[in-house]
């Protein structure tokens, strides 16, 4: 008993009743037009002054109006969101977005003709079944209502017939609470089906879903490179100094000067570039299309990295192009990283060519007598290098060659 209470009143059916009632305010503008459609052709004027023949008309006539105004591209949006907080049906089982394409547009205007013709009989029923059973049951309390026309109409003008009244009007109220549940319901399992995405909602799904996989890991890569270069910097540089310092009244003052200001400028640069990177996670695309660091920043880079790492670039870096420009720097930049963390202290060599139609990037450091001690995740560095030459069309090789380790970088413009 209390299984059938709750099927028939619980909350989930009240919200489906609600989101009828919906869908019969919503019907409204339509069959006010289809009374004036009938009306003439009944003889009969007004809205609400027609016989049944008039209203069960202008519902026929509403209802193609319905299917007609779900092909707008609003239509499908709004179903969805009444759908999703009134059905109960999980919300992702639902299209986001106007329908696109033809079969998504029928379904939409399907979906619409159900949901507003289905509600406006439930809200027809809703509005004049209740008045009418709680009338029949006061038959049996008031001789005024059993001699009325309505006690004469279910015979039940004798007092002693007309505690009949009782159970009959409260099967009435049964019988609506039954078939707005029922009915709600039906639309329940429906919806998934009519307002579901279609297989090219499925398709944009994916590819926004791939566009915001790509976002994150380049901001994981921006990360990974500024931050990471700047500790592996900053490491080698106080590490150097106080190995000079410990030297005693003979160490040599400049050269931990000169370690202290390449942390120093170390530092503030990489403040700099991990507020562009929290920039493109607050901002978005229209940050995303800022500028970041470029080639015109890598004499600083250099310097910071120490005084064993050279620099010589040729060709002219103004012409390269901004994206391009940045990714390279970033390359350069992980490069290093790598080359602190592993070199062992030899000399590093960075070599830039900017002369023909592919910017050239390649970076050798001796190989150190005692290989480096693996990661436990294998670094993620070689692996952001490649991704972004590959992203812009070039290619990346590293590895041990002829006594040195190089990574070699090509990118066409």
């Amino acid at each position: 008993m209390r299984r059938f209470a709750v099927a028939l009143l619980g909350q989930r059916a009240r919200r489906r009743w609600l989101h009828l009632i919906v869908g019969g305010a919503l019907f409204m503008p339509f069959w006010m037009v289809g009374t004036l459609v009938m009306g003439p052709l009944f003889d009969e004027g007004g809205l609400f002054a027609g016989g049944l023949g008039v209203q069960f008309g202008a519902y026929a006539v509403g209802l193609p109006l319905v299917a007609v105004s779900a092909l707008f591209p609003l239509a499908r949006p709004m179903s969805v969101a009444a759908a999703r907080a009134l059905c109960g049906v999980p919300a992702d089982r639902f299209a986001d977005g106007p329908a696109q394409g033809r079969e998504a547009r029928a379904r939409a205007a399907g979906w619409l003709t159900l949901h507003l013709g289905a509600g406006a009989l439930v809200s027809g029923a809703s509005l004049a079944l209740p008045p009418f059973a709680l009338s029949v049951m006061a038959l049996p309390f008031s001789p005024g209502l059993r001699e009325s026309e309505l006690g004469r109409l279910w015979g039940l003008d004798r007092p002693w017939w007309s505690w009949a009244a009782l159970p009959a009007g409260v099967l009435m109220l049964l019988a609506l609470a039954t078939a707005a549940a029922a009915t709600g319901a039906l639309l329940a399992r429906q919806a998934p089906r009519l307002l579901g995405p279609s297989p090219a909602d499925r398709l944009a799904a994916a590819e926004r879903r791939a566009a915001e996989a790509e976002s994150r890991n380049r901001l994981a890569r921006e990360l990974h490179d500024s931050v990471g270069h700047a500790l592996s910097a900053v490491t080698l540089q106080a590490g150097a100094a106080r190995r000079v310092l410990s030297g005693g009244e003979g160490a040599d003052l400049e050269f931990v000067r000169e370690a202290l200001t390449a942390i120093e400028e170390t530092t503030r640069r990489t403040v700099g570039e991990l507020d562009w990177v929290l920039g493109l996670l607050r901002g978005g695309e229209e940050v995303e299309r800022g500028v970041g660091p470029g080639l015109d920043a890598l004499e600083a880079l250099v310097r910071g990295a120490g005084p064993k790492v050279a620099l010589t670039v040729s060709g002219d870096l103004v012409p390269v192009p901004e994206a391009l420009s940045r990714e390279a720097y970033r390359i350069v930049q992980e490069g290093l990283t790598n080359a602190a963390r592993h070199a062992g202290g030899e000399p590093v060599t960075v070599r830039l060519d900017a002369r023909t139609e592919k910017v050239e990037i390649t970076m050798e450091n001796p190989l150190p007598e005692r290989p480096p001690v693996a990661r436990p995740n294998g670094g993620r560095g070689l692996r952001g290098i490649a991704e972004r030459a590959r992203l812009l069309g070039g290619t990346a090789e590293a590895g041990p060659a002829d006594g040195v380790w190089r990574l070699a970088v090509r990118i066409p413009r």
